[in-house]
């Protein structure tokens, strides 16, 4: 493994290889982790400890693995029914704010490309299912 880590980071690189090994590690773009050195390289990378990034680029990486385990959105923590039901007042907050504002935009006097999509059906337009949400507005509009 890699040189000088504290315990915190030794501590992180036990729970990434713990994940590991009981298949829970999961890559980036979705799947599990198979190969043990790719599981050891995003142990260190998350840990900070990486020799094969920047110092900045570890420590960025550190400060998000440290929120990640605060927030219990670790796989570990999930599993042990702690995951994401424990989020932070200002995560919830955010969260309800992103929901709103979406839901507000859009054009189509705040309806949902599923909802547009539907009228469109009902309506019987040619293409509707290879039109966007903008598109299917201005379809029914006319």
């Amino acid at each position: 493994m890699a040189r000088h880590q504290n315990p915190e980071q030794q501590a992180t690189v036990r729970r990434v290889i713990h994940e590991y090994k009981h298949g829970e590690l999961e890559r980036s773009r979705g799947g599990k982790v198979r190969n043990r050195r790719q599981a050891v390289a995003i142990a260190l990378s998350e840990a900070g400890t990486s020799n094969r990034q920047s110092p900045q680029e570890n420590r960025r990486r550190r400060w998000q693995t440290k929120q990640k385990e605060r927030t219990g959105r670790t796989a570990q923590a999930e599993k042990e029914g702690q995951g994401r039901a424990r989020r932070t007042l200002r995560e919830t907050k955010a969260s309800v704010a992103r929901r709103g504002t979406r839901r507000r935009t859009g054009g189509a006097s705040g309806r949902s490309r599923k909802e547009l999509y539907q009228e469109a059906a009902k309506r019987n337009v040619p293409g509707r299912s290879r039109m966007n949400k903008a598109e299917l507005a201005h379809a029914l509009r006319r």
